[in-house]
C-alpha cells in the first residue's frame, strides 16, 4: 500500500494507524474532521471490521458522520453519549506546549465541544504541522451571520492591541459565497503570522459579541502522534512528559478503502 501513497499521505496514514491503537472495546470516541482525521476514521473502521471492535463514534461534522457510517462505525450524538472516553482529531498547527490551531475544515466549534467533553484528546499530524509559535496558519473564528461586518470590525480593532505580527481578517468563502458551517454560521480567518500569547487571545476573542468560538485549543490536547513519510511515528504525551518514536508496519494491511 505504501507505494500507492505520497509521502505526506503515508505520514497521515501511519499517524492515524498509531492513534487508533488508543481506542479500546466499548469506548465512546470523538471523531474529528479534516483530511488527516478522515484517515483515522478509515483506520478505525478497519479495526471495527477486522477485529469486531465495539465502539460508538461522535462525529464533529456531517461529512465525518457520513464517512463513519460508510466504514461501519456506529454513530451517535454527544447529547446521547453525554461524555467521551477519547477524541482523535487532526490539527492545522501545534506548538511545543501542544496548543493548537484548528478550523481549517470549518468545524472547530463542534470539534472543541467534543474534545472538551472527552477524558483525553489525541491529535494526529504530519511534521509540517509543528511550529515554535502558533500563527502561521490563519486562525479561524466562527461568527453568527447577524451583524457580521460589525463583529469583524470589532475583532480587527481588538487585534490592533494584541501581540500579533499581522491583523488581517478575511471572511471565508466557498464557491464565491460565504462559507456556512454546520451550525449555520460564517468563518472569519485571522491572518496573524505570529501569536505571542494564545491563551490571552483566545479569551479576548470570545468576549466579542457575535463571535461564537475561535480555533485556539489551549490545554485540551493530551498527546500528538506525528507521522512521517518513511513510516515512522513520534508520540508526544504532554501529561507523561514523554517523546517516543516507533515504526508502523502496514505493507500487509488490508486496503482501508476497500469498502468505501
Amino acid at each position: 500500500m505504501s507505494g500507492e501513497l505520497s509521502p505526506i499521505d503515508t505520514a497521515k496514514f501511519v499517524a492515524a494507524k498509531r492513534a487508533v491503537q488508543y481506542v479500546e472495546d466499548g469506548m465512546r470516541v470523538g471523531l474529528g474532521t479534516g483530511s488527516t482525521a478522515a484517515w483515522m476514521v478509515r483506520c478505525l473502521g478497519e479495526r471495527v471490521r477486522s477485529e469486531g471492535l465495539k465502539i460508538t463514534g461522535v462525529p464533529t461534522s456531517t461529512r465525518t458522520a457520513e464517512l463513519a457510517r460508510q466504514v461501519g462505525i456506529e454513530v451517535t450524538t454527544l447529547d446521547e453519549a453525554k461524555w467521551l472516553d477519547l477524541t482523535i482529531d487532526g490539527t492545522d498547527e501545534y506548538d511545543p506546549d501542544l496548543c493548537l490551531i484548528k478550523g481549517g475544515g470549518g468545524a472547530h466549534l463542534q470539534e472543541k465541544i467534543v474534545a472538551t467533553a472527552s477524558d483525553r484528546m489525541v491529535v494526529i499530524a504530519d511534521p509540517t504541522k509543528g511550529v515554535d509559535m502558533l500563527g502561521a496558519f490563519p486562525l479561524p473564528i466562527e461568527v453568527i451571520p447577524f451583524g457580521l461586518q460589525a463583529t469583524k470590525g470589532l475583532v480587527e480593532e481588538l487585534l490592533a492591541a494584541m501581540d500579533v505580527l499581522d491583523s488581517k481578517a478575511v471572511l471565508r468563502e466557498k464557491g464565491g459565497v460565504p462559507f456556512v458551517t454546520d451550525e449555520g454560521n460564517h468563518i472569519v480567518d485571522l491572518h496573524l503570522k505570529r501569536i505571542q500569547d494564545p491563551r490571552k487571545l483566545s479569551m479576548v476573542l470570545n468576549q466579542v459579541p457575535g463571535v461564537v468560538e475561535n480555533g485556539l485549543f489551549i490545554d485540551i490536547c493530551d498527546a500528538v502522534v506525528i507521522g512521517h513519510g518513511d513510516g515512522r511515528v513520534e508520540v508526544i504525551d504532554i501529561n507523561e512528559g514523554t517523546h517516543e518514536e516507533e515504526r508502523i508496519e502496514f505493507a500487509d494491511s488490508a486496503n482501508i478503502f476497500a469498502d468505501i
